[in-house]
């Protein structure tokens, strides 16, 4: 009962006891870690990885690995350095001919990384393959346009002008397949919608796989005009071109009804008139075909929206 009650008084709540237990603990557990990081131990490491090839004249197209998985046997201290981060220098892999390396079996990596790990002895290397693609850096100028901007336009409005981009064209810079797969020219994105008025803005000049090419200039200007289109309906007087040798019973008149579609800016100037819908008969010996007219006559930027096949007979 003595020995109970001993027990229970230097273990009830005493401020100086408790600090003296705690202390003991804490310095036990000390000496007890120290101890124990100076035995020898095996144990799995990630070690981070660097890559030594010319990046002056090679780039990755893809991401490089970043680490290889080593089981090591070495001193506590050092494999606790290892296994938390500490002072950690990458392995190194040196690439001779970067663009013909596209894998590198793990087994093989263990004389490469002896010289660079000292103070630990490689067992194995547990990654199995490392897989690379490098390629040779490469360049070419690629000419920039447009391509059809009409579903950029408000409804009713259409192009009046040449599309300029300035300028023209750009120099790539990156891996020599993606490079070479960049199609000529390289069409522009236009990115805003319901355009109805002058155009001219900054356009970035965009590239499959951009995060690994180089455009220089990275964006070009690019301008146009629009107008709002104005539907005119009429009939335009028919003409016939290149008639067949000997044929000299055939139409030569008459008028065929068509709907234009005319910029507004230029309905003061418009004239009916001046209009014509060609039948052209090269080519055409005889007997019956129906031909789509060709309208000569029409203002800059105008288009013809419908107008109907006629029937010819020789």
């Amino acid at each position: 009962m003595r020995i109970l009650t001993s027990i229970f008084n230097v273990l009830r709540f005493n401020r100086r006891n408790w600090k003296a237990v705690a202390l003991c603990v804490v310095t036990a557990t000390v000496f007890w870690f120290f101890n124990a990081l100076n035995k020898t131990y095996t144990t799995n490491i990630n070690f981070p990885l660097a890559f030594d090839f010319d990046k002056e004249n090679f780039i990755p197209v893809a991401g490089l690995p970043q680490s290889v998985r080593l089981n090591v046997t070495g001193n506590g201290w050092e494999l606790f350095k290892r296994s938390t981060g500490v002072k950690m220098a990458p392995l190194e892999i040196p690439l001779e001919r970067p663009a013909e390396t596209k894998k590198i079996v793990g087994s093989g990596l263990s004389f490469a990384f002896s010289n660079q790990l000292t103070n630990l002895e490689i067992n194995h290397v547990l990654s199995d393959t490392l897989y690379l693609d490098i390629e040779p850096k490469a360049g070419r100028w690629v000419k920039l346009a447009v391509d059809s901007i009409q579903h950029n336009l408000k409804s009713g409005y259409g192009l009046v002008s040449e599309i300029v981009v300035k300028p023209d064209s750009a120099y790539l810079v990156g891996p020599e397949r993606i490079v070479n797969k960049v199609r000529e020219p390289l069409i522009l994105n236009i990115p805003q919608r319901n355009i109805d008025e002058q155009y001219a803005e900054t356009i970035p000049v965009d590239v499959p796989f951009s995060e690994l090419i180089k455009r220089e200039p990275p964006s070009v200007s690019v301008t146009f005009n629009v107008d709002e289109m104005v539907e005119v309906k009429d009939s335009i007087a028919i003409a016939i071109e290149n008639i067949p040798p000997g044929v000299s019973d055939i139409m030569n008149s008459g008028k065929i009804p068509a709907i234009l579609s005319i910029p507004e800016g230029l309905m003061d100037n418009f004239k009916s008139d001046s209009l014509r819908a060609v039948l052209d008969l090269k080519g055409f010996r005889g007997g019956e075909t129906k031909i789509l007219p060709r309208v000569d006559g029409l203002p800059p930027y105008s288009s013809v929206l419908k107008i109907d096949s006629v029937i010819v007979k020789l």
